[in-house]
């Protein structure tokens, strides 16, 4: 694209308002740096400073027949609501009039204003009221921007566009555009998902990507003619140079920019206007700060030693009694770990009563450990750090206590533990590794070896010795343990909490295992990200994918669209969970929005990830007719749309005379979604599932099994030879032997009690996703093939990954 954005006299505008004692632009000053951006020409201007008296001729030489006059401060964002945007004709005596009154009036209605939302009061005006709220008002403003008018082409709603950008903490710079003016935030509220606001990080995107982002929204449709009444008012071309404009501005001034002089906090214009196919920002504002430093590059690598390691040590192992440390060496020896690649670091040494050998210390160790476990008290974990560090004892360190970073009282210190841990980073080999802290630990299947400090009594291990190739991280142990509880059959190879990040973030295992040749479904909880972690994250995801991976994503802390706790104006439409959510979605995630879903989608992953998915046609197939249309009721949502594959005449002939053979032709009808009556056999309902799977109109099947039926074999304990689910040609024997040749993703639905629990976890066993009730099937099934196009689109090409690095 030809677009030449002129940075220097745009940094010389920063550093002139930076010398001024300001960290915003006033607008006639955004206006110029939009005029140096390379997109949209400004609209024509003059500023009217309160210290001179307006010159006619200057005033009059704007086009038109009207003015439009705007007070100028730094500090006032919403100036309509306060009269501070007045159209008048454009005459030297009403122009005049006009802004000795915005002058006079609006200092007066913004500090009234102020008074009753404390909350939105600038740091600057804090701590006053009344007249002294007033005079300080009326001090920062700087006079009055005169703008020529510019009818626009339509004032119907949803002809105004926002763009802006936003720095974001996790993500880096932001980009998001939607519906524009006055009612923005309203919008954005009341709009589905994704249809108000798109937004996504400059550093993963370009002017085409964010485009067809844009594309699914309203904003478009409206400014593209595409709704009854309406006619394009802009074209492709000029929003792709926009956003394109922006995304550079964005990736130039950011915090990820070594070179940057400034960096753009916020940068919004609310809205764009349109007049003959001219984009006419109407209202623009700009903050901006100095570089700050960014966090030393941790070496993530060495995760290797840490998940894979050929020695532990353990600090915090009772000798008297079985607190924390002592599970913690007996799950590590139980999982298999050599006793004698084990060390405990207690003092007097000696031999624990495990057989294990002991040391005084980490000094007395021969050579460095590849893992050291801390499981000791809080307080004594800074000393034990000092001392790895000191005695370079380990190549990566487990912190499993809490309470370092949790509390106010503690903050301090952690942080200061954090910057001995970056110090260590610039070491040429940089460093051991932290993991945690308040962190449970890890089970590594392929490493043999389990740090959690559950008692095996209370943790029901799979006795299969074989593991998925998955991998589960979170920062909530606690996640971890309840979905491995309740899912055994989940069998992941690594599950690994985070704990607070202290050292080793989210980001850092995400590109461990993008590289990793052991695992094809990567799985992770977040609670929230270090700075710009998220962004480095993503990247990683979207590489991973790229590479053929799966990576399920769920985020906790879900805020409302269009709401933000720090900013009241536009600028933050793109929340902070719409941005994680769209980011990670850009970057090819399948977003769980469940913690059930969150387990449905790692066992489908798995057990799909290797088919070709050619689409999102559904076949369903049920005993019970509720069933079928609860099928049918959730093909579709705000996150995935599927459709019912119409079956060719082939299958529905097929249908029809296995329906005649079973006698049933005057009970059931050929459909899909296919209700069979609840006299099927389990023969039936297997052959209705293999004929579907074998549709060309079918892309994945659904189908409900009917324990409770009298003529289905559903329970694992029963004397009946007709109920046993081990019969040889029960539903379980059908559906594994169809599962072995089928080519397309089929899930079974168990609806009944805990009777029917053993029949659900022997499908599960045998790689049929396998749910209680339908509708959590179909949502599961429908979100995991969208997610799995969606990612076979970005295989084509990852080019923006390497942006973040």
């Amino acid at each position: 694209m030809q677009l030449t954005i002129q940075y220097a006299p745009i940094t010389e505008l920063f550093r002139r308002a930076h010398a001024e004692g300001r960290d915003c632009l006033l607008e006639h000053e955004v206006y110029a740096l939009l005029g140096y951006s390379g997109a949209e020409t400004p609209p024509r201007h003059l500023f009217l400073s309160k210290e001179a008296r307006p010159v006619e001729e200057a005033c009059l030489s704007l086009p038109g027949d009207k003015a439009v006059l705007k007070i100028v401060s730094p500090y006032i964002v919403h100036k309509t609501e306060l009269g501070g945007v007045r159209i008048i004709p454009k005459t030297m005596d009403k122009i005049r009039s006009t802004v000795r009154r915005m002058l006079c009036e609006v200092p007066e209605r913004y500090a009234e204003w102020l008074e009753r939302h404390p909350q939105a009061t600038p740091p600057v005006y804090r701590g006053l009221s009344g007249a002294a709220l007033q005079n300080a008002v009326s001090r920062d403003i700087r006079g009055v921007l005169q703008v020529r008018f510019m009818p626009p082409d339509s004032t119907a709603f949803g002809n105004e566009l926002i763009v802006g950008l936003r720095r974001t903490r996790e993500f880096g710079m932001v980009l998001s555009a939607g519906l524009g003016g006055t009612d923005a935030e309203l919008y954005a509220e009341r709009f589905r998902k994704g249809q108000a606001v798109a937004a996504a990080p400059t550093a993963l995107t370009d002017g085409q990507a964010f485009f067809d982002l844009f594309r699914a929204t309203v904003s478009y449709r409206k400014l593209a003619g595409l709704t009854r009444g309406q006619q394009r008012i802009v074209t492709d071309e000029q929003l792709i140079e926009c956003f394109e404009s922006f995304i550079r501005l964005g990736n130039h001034y950011s915090p990820l920019n070594d070179e940057a002089p400034f960096v753009i906090d916020e940068l919004e214009i609310n809205p764009f206007s349109f007049s003959d196919f001219l984009m006419t920002p109407l209202d623009g504002m700009c903050r901006f700060s100095l570089p700050q430093a960014r966090d030393v590059e941790r070496p993530w690598k060495t995760i290797h030693q840490l998940l894979h390691p050929r020695s532990i040590g353990i600090a915090g192992v009772s000798a008297r009694r079985r607190n924390y440390g002592r599970i913690i060496l007996e799950n590590i020896l139980a999982a298999g770990f050599s006793p004698s690649a084990v060390r405990l670091v207690r003092p007097g040494g000696g031999t624990d009563e495990s057989g294990v050998a002991c040391v005084s210390s980490l000094a007395d160790l021969p050579e460095p450990l590849d893992l050291f476990i801390v499981a000791v008290g809080a307080p004594q974990v800074p000393g034990l750090v000092d001392d790895v560090l000191r005695c370079n004892a380990a190549r990566s360190v487990m912190l499993i206590p809490g309470g370092m970073g949790e509390t106010e009282a503690s903050r301090d210190e952690a942080a200061a533990l954090a910057a001995r841990m970056a110090e260590a980073h610039r070491r040429p080999d940089g460093g051991p590794v932290f993991l945690g802290a308040n962190c449970m630990g890890v089970i590594s299947r392929p490493g043999n070896y389990d740090t959690w400090f559950i008692p095996a009594a209370k943790l029901r291990q799979d006795a299969d010795p074989h593991y998925r190739r998955v991998a589960i991280f979170s920062q909530s142990g606690a996640f971890l343990l309840n979905r491995y509880s309740q899912t055994p059959e989940l069998r992941p190879a690594y599950l690994i909490s985070l704990g607070n990040q202290t050292d080793l973030s989210l980001g850092d295992m995400m590109r461990y295992f993008r590289d990793s040749d052991a695992v094809d479904v990567i799985a992770v909880y977040v609670e929230g990200f270090r700075n710009l972690d998220g962004l480095a994250f993503a990247g990683a995801v979207r590489e991973a994918v790229c590479a053929g991976k799966q990576v399920i994503f769920y985020k906790a802390g879900r805020t409302p669209e269009g709401k933000s706790a720090t900013s009241g104006h536009t600028a933050s439409l793109a929340g902070d969970y719409m941005v994680c959510e769209s980011c990670l979605r850009q970057s090819g995630a399948i977003v769980a929005r469940t913690f059930d879903e969150f387990q449905d989608l790692i066992l489908l992953a798995d057990a799909f990830g290797r088919m070709p998915i050619r689409g999102t046609r559904l076949g369903a197939v049920s005993g019970a007719g509720f069933e079928a249309v609860g099928m049918a009721d959730n093909i579709q949502s705000e996150e995935y749309a599927m459709t019912l594959g119409t079956l060719t005449e082939e299958t529905r002939a097929a249908m029809r005379e296995l329906l005649v053979a079973k006698k049933l032709d005057k009970l059931a009808t050929v459909a899909n979604p296919l209700d069979i009556n609840p006299g099927a056999d389990d023969e039936t309902h297997a052959r209705m599932a293999e004929l579907m799977l074998a549709d060309d109109t079918i892309d994945a099947v659904a189908i409900g099994l009917d324990p409770l039926s009298p003529v289905t074999h559903s329970l694992a304990d029963s004397d009946d030879p007709l109920f046993r689910m081990d019969a040889p040609d029960g539903i379980l024997a059908r559906l594994e032997a169809l599962r072995r040749t089928a080519q397309k993703p089929l899930v079974a639905v168990v609806d009944g009690g805990a009777l029917f629990e053993p029949l659900r976890r022997a499908l599960r066993e045998r790689d049929i996703p396998t749910f209680p009730v339908c509708d959590r099937a179909v949502a599961a099934l429908s979100l995991y093939m969208d997610g799995r196009l969606a990612a076979e689109g970005l295989r084509c090409s990852c080019p923006w990954t390497s942006r973040q690095h």
